[in-house]
């Protein structure tokens, strides 16, 4: 992927060195575990319906009815001369601005305000409004403070653990993350979080699908301004196959178990990242809609 250096955004939150509080202490705070790794989402169901942008008004701001919300701690970023991974976190820093800054516009074009996520670099273990993040989790979107949750170790365990190099991989796991933040400005968890428990795992399904294929729309627009290098959408195709359910699962136990999936197979989560990436509409990732997955 084509992309370019320039003064690190506002988007960006890099506590890396800060500790696993991120700067305050984390006593009495639950920290989500789940035992295989990828990309997961805490917290959030949403069922979609109908059309994605169709005009409206746009949903408030989780962050103020989170009661006691934690503002961030703040640490000091590492300079770029003694960062070993300045290269790594510039290059985070330019996709999740570039992924925002499409959903930004989409949004305006249908009268709705974007409001803009901040991506948190951590090692380890940090707070976050979801109780806390780790690296046992993976990236993650948090709803209740509006953050994406990133230990810079998964990326290397992507490229090394689970056959997936390259940065447009790494970009990938970005905008799936974005588009659970994009699903979470929309506000349409209601349905889902009312739905029974036997069809609660086949709505996160939809839901991380969806996200896929959001992901994929804006790797059309990588592609439309010819930023799009050799070799980039097999990478983003393989960082999708990389955390499907089963390939997870199989992994870790030797055994597949499709009633436990919350995620999709791999296979699934490929069709709909060149879903989204063939079509560039997100109208075309309502996943709720589709019938068999």
């Amino acid at each position: 992927m084509r992309w370019r250096r320039r003064r690190r955004s506002g988007d960006l939150i890099d506590r890396r060195g800060a500790g696993p509080s991120g700067g305050r202490g984390m006593a009495g705070l639950p920290i989500a575990r789940m035992g295989l790794p990828g990309l997961l989402i805490l917290g959030l169901m949403i069922f979609l319906g109908g059309n994605l942008f169709d005009g409206g008004g746009g949903a408030g701001s989780i962050l103020e009815q989170l009661e006691g919300a934690q503002g961030d701690a703040g640490a000091d970023p590492l300079p770029r001369a003694a960062d070993p991974d300045a290269k790594l976190v510039d290059f985070v820093d330019y996709v999740v601005v570039d992924v925002q800054d499409f959903w930004e516009d989409t949004f305006r074009q249908s009268d709705r305000r974007y409001e803009r996520a901040e991506l948190v670099l951590f090692e380890a273990a940090t707070q976050s409004g979801c109780g806390g993040a780790t690296e046992q989790i993976g990236p993650h979107y948090c709803p209740p403070d509006q953050r994406i949750y990133v230990d810079l170790d998964f990326f290397r365990d992507l490229r090394n653990n689970y056959a997936a190099p390259g940065d447009f991989a790494q970009a990938n796991v970005i905008a799936h993350e974005v588009a659970h933040h994009v699903q979470n400005l929309l506000d349409l968890d209601d349905r889902v979080q009312n739905a029974g428990s036997e069809q609660r795992n086949e709505m996160s399904i939809r839901l991380e699908l969806q996200a896929d294929c959001l992901a994929g729309v804006w790797a059309f627009t990588v592609f439309e301004r010819n930023d799009l290098e050799e070799g980039d959408l097999e990478e983003g195709l393989d960082a999708a196959a990389a955390v499907g359910d089963d390939r997870l699962q199989k992994q870790a136990t030797g055994r597949v178990n499709t009633e436990t999936w919350t995620h999709g197979s791999s296979e699934q989560r490929m069709r709909w990242f060149r879903t989204g990436f063939e079509d560039g509409d997100p109208n075309a990732c309502d996943t709720f809609s589709a019938g068999a997955l």
